[in-house]
């Protein structure tokens, strides 16, 4: 279906009997997009810390105080802190429909986040990758990939120095497949949604963020071993101030 929906969009004609098809793509996006956030491979399971709902930090505080940070403390950040920050960036809001802290174009949910921990207490050195339906961090590799990664960030300072990178990736087709090219200008939209949660939530915690988008994409790929349709669009350190 995804090929037919395609062949339109670059002005092929189609027959006529095929046309109903394209009736079907919303609902079969829509479908795709409550599936595949559970993980295939055997790799250690973190359960995260509940997130908390409430503070004592306003949002119009958040929204007057926020800056981008990029030089932190060597203090490590706390499991409770690292869970409240992917937790804000896709956490879930209305269980069922699997509904996030963050707008999504028709329910698509294209973003999938990448955890490059380096100093965080409770949690081993290495990457992993966050499911937001369980709330939990699947372990993919326990190798330090922080040296490779900082080539292909430029060697730029933050991310060096982060304790953690919050790498925000996405599936162009989850949502191209329902919007067509319109799609990529909503993913866009999502992706500033997802970064400006972190942005806020870090700034609750007295944490310091920026993000990065200068990097090499296929190096960042190969680091993170993506698969061919998983692009990186942000990537976000984080730190003590």
């Amino acid at each position: 279906m995804l090929v037919i929906y395609r062949s339109k969009l670059k002005g092929i004609i189609m027959p006529a009997g095929m046309v109903f098809l394209l009736i079907l793509i919303p609902v079969f996006a829509a479908c795709q997009a409550e599936q595949d956030y559970t993980f295939n491979s055997e790799g250690k399971v973190i359960e995260l810390p509940e997130p908390r709902l409430e503070s004592d930090y306003s949002v119009e505080q958040a929204l007057s105080s926020r800056r981008s940070v990029r030089e932190y403390s060597s203090e490590p950040l706390e499991l409770s802190e690292v869970s409240q920050l992917l937790w804000a960036a896709q956490g879930i809001t209305l269980p069922g429909k699997n509904f996030r802290t963050a707008p999504s174009a028709g329910a698509t949910f294209p973003i999938y986040l990448y955890l490059i921990v380096s100093n965080v207490e409770d949690l081993d050195v290495g990457l992993y990758k966050y499911d937001p339906v369980s709330h939990s961090l699947e372990m993919l590799s326990d190798r330090d990939i922080r040296a490779e990664m900082s080539q292909t960030v430029l060697r730029q300072a933050p991310f060096r120095n982060g304790a953690c990178s919050i790498v925000i990736t996405a599936d162009y087709e989850r949502t191209t497949a329902r919007y067509g090219e319109r799609g990529i200008r909503y993913l866009h939209h999502e992706v500033g949604h997802v970064g400006q949660n972190i942005h806020l939530q870090a700034e609750t915690l007295n944490l310091g963020t920026v993000v990065i988008g200068a990097f090499r994409d296929d190096g960042v790929k190969e680091t993170l071993g993506l698969s061919d349709d998983i692009d990186p669009l942000y990537i976000m350190p984080v730190g003590k101030k």
